[in-house]
Order: structure tokens, then sequence, then C-alpha cells
């Protein structure tokens, strides 16, 4: 470079890129005090970084990657340019720790330090970086430990780079509601240590894109891993089975394509799989089923089909189960080391985050789907629900009468489909709003406003009424025969009580009046001769007090008027 170029106090712009400049860069450049831009990238250019560099206070671009650069960088005088924006020194080879003066360059955006010879720890101070929005120290000898601390205040990060360093990533790793952007194979595939003891990864609600690609193998420490509201696309590999030790997974509100992978069985322990609002298709694999630690199933807003797997009756721990919005027909440990699981569910139209009181919550949402036929009865039996979706399918007849049993349903949606039929009296359905039940053109009762049919019985006080009646019939049946046997028998076994008793009946015959030698008393004397035709035999054998009596018991029981 010749020397004359320095003595432009007042220039601003200073561009030199791709000359094939060589030699080293003069320390007379801090002649040039009101430079903001210089740029001398692919040159071959050597030695170190003048340390009079760091004098441009003005400066607010600085590029020289791809030369031959060697030495640290410069760190104090570095730290001194306050309006540095930008910072390129990559594809050189400069060596030692990064400086932790980076910390104080308040105004730096982006920093592109990878494919160098660094070493060291990386500074906490780049934590400090609030406007940083790329931040590639990839290709190092970086190493140490590192956590969401350094990373702390890097609201604005949309760019990481970290491949092929030595880090060691702490328990807990969360850089989650940031702007961070690019290929997630950039982090998932960076070089591992073997003393990693990373326990959770949460990257969710950032820019990531790309494919998942294999490298997750590599992370098989990780017990939560939350990548949802990302850009994140193709199929879910099935690497993600060497995951053994995971407990929840969040790939929500990306656009995963494919379906399940089955290699997820292999993680015996998982208790939450959240696969929400992708692109998902094919069937829900059956062996889902064997996962009995699964808590909660979340596959809302996908393009899955068939029907839904028996197996999943023996998830005994399930608490929550959202197939919401596909195309489906009939046929762990939450708060580890501080870190809390959440979910945002649809709960009455709303979507809410819940967190502290997600283990708590007990719904089913099956809503938007092809299912058919009646209510199954199965369902109405999980007594402990609070919310329970069904709308927006093909479901006819009647809503069975056992929802009585569900004291805790706060939340039910029947509605756009073809239920009819009285809705059951007596529960807390009269509670809910009637949209909750609206689309159904049959259904009548509160708290719809269309009456039912004065003629038409309530389904439950048909079970009642039908079930009185044959009580009523068992046992009036039951008493005549106790009473009649346990008079006639008595009065067939008893001798001395059958005389009393038909000396008694004489008495009161004959207090009213109907002897047979009387008028009224011979038209049944004459009956009785006729319709027993031996009477002379029950005279000689059980005597007249017998016969006399039979006749008086024969005019009580249908008496003449005469």
């Amino acid at each position: 470079m010749p020397n004359w170029l320095f003595n432009l106090s007042n220039l601003l712009v200073l561009d030199l890129s791709d000359n094939s400049l060589v030699g080293q860069i003069p320390s007379t450049i801090s002649n040039l005090h009101n430079l903001n831009y210089l740029n001398l990238l692919v040159n071959m250019l050597i030695g170190r970084i003048p340390e009079s560099l760091g004098q441009l206070k003005h400066l607010r671009i600085l590029s020289i990657f791809s030369n031959f650069l060697c030495g640290p960088v410069i760190s104090y005088q570095l730290g001194n340019l306050s309006f540095l924006s930008y910072l390129d020194l990559h594809k050189n080879k400069l060596n030692g720790p990064i400086p932790s003066q980076l910390g104080n360059l308040s105004s730096l955006s982006y920093l592109y330090l990878h494919s160098n010879e660094l070493n060291g720890t990386l500074p906490r101070n780049l934590g400090l970086l609030s406007n940083l929005v790329a931040l590639h120290i990839g290709n190092n000898s970086i190493e140490g430990t590192i956590s969401e601390v350094n990373f702390a205040k890097l609201s604005k990060l949309k760019y990481l780079d970290m491949h092929l360093t030595s880090v060691v990533f702490n328990i807990l790793f969360s850089i989650a509601n940031n702007s961070l952007a690019g290929q997630i194979s950039s982090f998932s595939c960076q070089k591992m240590n073997e003393r990693s003891k990373l326990r959770i990864l949460d990257l969710s609600n950032n820019a990531l894109s790309g494919e998942l690609g294999h490298c997750l193998m590599r992370w098989q420490s990780l017990t939560h891993l939350n990548l949802g509201s990302n850009n994140l696309s193709s199929e879910i590999p099935e690497s993600i089975g060497s995951l053994f030790s995971l407990k929840a997974m969040h790939l929500h509100n990306n656009s995963f394509s494919g379906g399940i992978p089955l290699s997820l069985n292999n993680c015996t322990v998982l208790g939450l799989a959240d696969f929400a609002e992708n692109k998902l298709t094919r069937n829900i694999p059956s062996r889902i089923g064997e996962r009995t630690h699964l808590m909660v199933i979340r596959l809302r807003s996908n393009e899955f089909f068939g029907d839904i797997p028996q197996q999943i009756c023996r998830l005994s721990s399930l608490i929550i189960l959202d197939l919401a919005n596909n195309s489906i027909y009939l046929g762990y440990q939450r708060d580890y080391l501080g870190y809390r699981e959440d979910l945002i569910l649809v709960v009455t139209g709303r979507k809410s985050k819940y967190t502290s009181i997600l283990p708590l919550v007990r719904i089913v949402d099956l809503s938007c789907n092809n299912l058919s036929g009646g209510i199954p009865i199965e369902i109405l039996s999980l007594f402990g629900l609070q919310s329970l979706n069904l709308s927006q399918n093909h479901l006819m007849g009647r809503i069975p009468e056992n929802i009585r049993g569900m004291k805790y349903l706060e939340s039910l949606d029947l509605s756009n489909n073809h239920l009819s039929g009285r809705i059951p009296s007596s529960t807390q359905l009269q509670s809910f709003n009637a949209l909750d039940v609206m689309g159904n053109p049959e259904l009548c009762g509160a708290p719809l406003l269309k009456n039912c049919a004065e003629n038409e019985v309530p389904q439950g006080d048909e079970n009642v009424e039908g079930s009185e009646r044959s009580w009523f019939y068992i046992g009036a049946a039951a008493g005549f025969i106790v009473g009649f046997w346990g008079v006639c028998g008595a009065l067939l076994c008893k001798r001395s009580w059958r005389r009393a008793y038909f000396n008694f009946l004489d008495m009161f015959v004959m207090s009213k009046g109907l002897q047979p030698g009387r008028k009224g008393g011979k038209r049944w004397w004459r009956i009785l001769r006729k319709t027993c035709p031996g009477s002379s035999t029950y005279f000689n054998g059980m005597g007249k007090d017998l016969y006399s009596s039979v006749f008086n018991l024969a005019t009580l029981l249908f008496p003449v008027v005469s």
C-alpha cells in the first residue's frame, strides 16, 4: 500500500479488496482518523493487525477476511471502537484467545472470527452485545463450557456458528425467543466433546431452517429438546430414536413432512411428544401405545389419516391427547433444574400457554376430523376430563347419558355434527354456551332455545320410568305369592286355625244377612251346589261348618244385590 494514501486525513471510505496486496498493514493507517469504512478482504496481507487500528474511533465497518494475518486479535485498542458494527476477520491465521474487550463494542452487530487458529474459552462478555445479529466462531480450537449465560442478552441474535470447536455445552442451554436464523445443521452437527453434559436444548421461537439431519445422534445426553416454532423442514430423521434419555420433545409449528419415525419407540422414557402444526402424513403409528410413560400427545393441525390406533388406550398416564384438525376417522419429569415444560393448547377456541398448571390439565381434542357413528361411551368414562372437543365431525345419534358422570368437565364442544334427540338434563350441559352444541339441527333442549316435542320423553326419564315399572311388577308378584301362600298354606296345614278362621267368616257373613235361607242367600246356595256337585262328600268329610264357610266366603267375595 502506498504511503501517500495515509495522508488523506479526511478519507471516509477505503476499499482495497481483492487486489493481491502483499506485506503488512502499516501502523500509519491511524492517520485516517475520520475513516468509517475499511475493506481489505481477499488479499495476501501478512503479519499482525496493527494496534494503531484501534485509534480509528469513527470506524463502523472493518473487513480483513481471507488474508494471511497472524498473531492475536488486538484487544485493548479494538475495544475503543465504540461505533464498530461490522467486524470480519475470518479465514486468517489469527491465534490466541478471543479478547474479552470485544464485549465493549456495544454497537457490534456482526462478528466473524471463524476459520482461524483461535483457542481458549468463549468470553462471557460477548453475552453483553445486545445488538449482535451474527456470531461465527466455528472451525477454531475454542473449548470450555458454555451455557445460556453466554447468550443472556443476545436478543437480536439470528446466526450462530460454533461448528468444529471443542465447546462443551452446560446442562441447560436455551436461546429461545430470539431471531436466530440459519441452518440447524450448522449447530447440531458441530463436533461434540465427549464430556458434553447437555441435558436441555431450547432453540424454540427462532428462524432456524433446513433439515434436522442425522447429527442429533451425537447429543446422547439430551432429556429435553425444544425446536418448536422455527422453519425446519423435510422428514424427521430416524436417528432421533438414538436419544434414549429423551423425556420431552417439541417439534411443533415447523414444516416437517412424512410420518412419525418408528425409531421413536426406542425413547422408552418419553413423556411428552409435540408434533403439532406441521405437514406430517400417514397413519399414527400403533406402537406409540407401547410408550407407557407418555402423558402428552399433541398431533393437531397435520395431515394424518386413518383410524386412531387402539393401542393409545393402553397409555394409562395420558393426560392430554390432541388430534384435532387432521383426517382421522374411527373404524415424565416436567421441572428439571428450573426448566419448565410448556404447551400451547386450544381450549374453548382460544390458544393458551400452560406452564405451571400443565400437570393438572386433562384434555381430549378430536375436532376437525372425519369421525363418524355415535359418541363412544368409553370416552365419556374418562370422568377426570376437563375439556372434550368433538366438534366438526360426522357424529350422529343421541348424546350418551353417562355424560352425567363427567363432574369435572369445564369445556365441551359438540358443535357441527349430526347429533339428535334431547340433550340430557340434570347435567352441566345446561350451563354451557349454546354455541357448544350448535350445528346439530335435530338436537333440542337446554341450552338450545329449541324445545323438544311434548310427547318426547327424555332419554333419562325413559330409563328411570322403565326401571321403576319393572321393580313395581316384581314387588307386586312377590308380595302376592308370599301373602297368598302365607295365609292359605297355614290354613291347609293347621286344622284348628282353619276352623277358627271359617267360624270367624260365618259370624261375619251372618251379621250381614247373607244366610242360605234368606233372599239372595238362596241364589248363592244353588250356584254353589251346581258348581260343586260332590258337595255331600265335603259335608261328610270335612263337616257342615266347612261347607257353610265356603258358601259364606263366596258371598263375601261376590255379594249379590237383591
